[in-house]
């Protein structure tokens, strides 16, 4: 089994930056895809960013799509978030989560993901 823990969240203004890590331990994850997702207060849970086991492709929400990257370094077991041009409607817990089944195919459902971290808040205020 494998636990998830992120860190990097906090308060910034709009039009500010974050950075986001979600550090695994118990097994690696090198062979994984990964992903990111985010819930605010009242929503559902929502697909944010995923990455390929090899970092090779990616995946975005088109609400973060050209403000958000995701990246990772499997040497560290660790994957990141890069948001930027941040939005008041970015507000939200965000999550890490692995996706346990070993495909090439990077899936976006909530469901597709076993194994998730405890969530890190990202507030952004006017």
């Amino acid at each position: 089994q494998v636990q998830l823990v992120e860190s990097g969240g906090g308060l910034v203004q709009a039009g500010g930056s974050l950075r986001l890590s979600c550090a695994a331990s118990g097994r690696t994850i090198r062979y994984n895809n990964m992903g990111w997702f985010r819930q605010a207060p009242g929503k559902e849970r929502e697909f944010v960013a995923a990455i390929s086991w090899n970092g090779g492709r990616t995946s975005y929400a088109d609400s973060v799509k050209g403000r958000f990257t995701i990246s990772r370094d499997n040497a560290k077991n660790t994957i990141y978030l890069q948001m930027n041009s941040l939005k008041l409607e970015d507000t939200a817990v965000y999550y890490c989560a692995v996706d346990s089944t070993q495909i090439s195919i990077i899936r976006i459902g909530v469901r597709d993901y076993e194994y998730w971290g405890q969530g890190t808040q990202v507030t952004v205020s006017s």
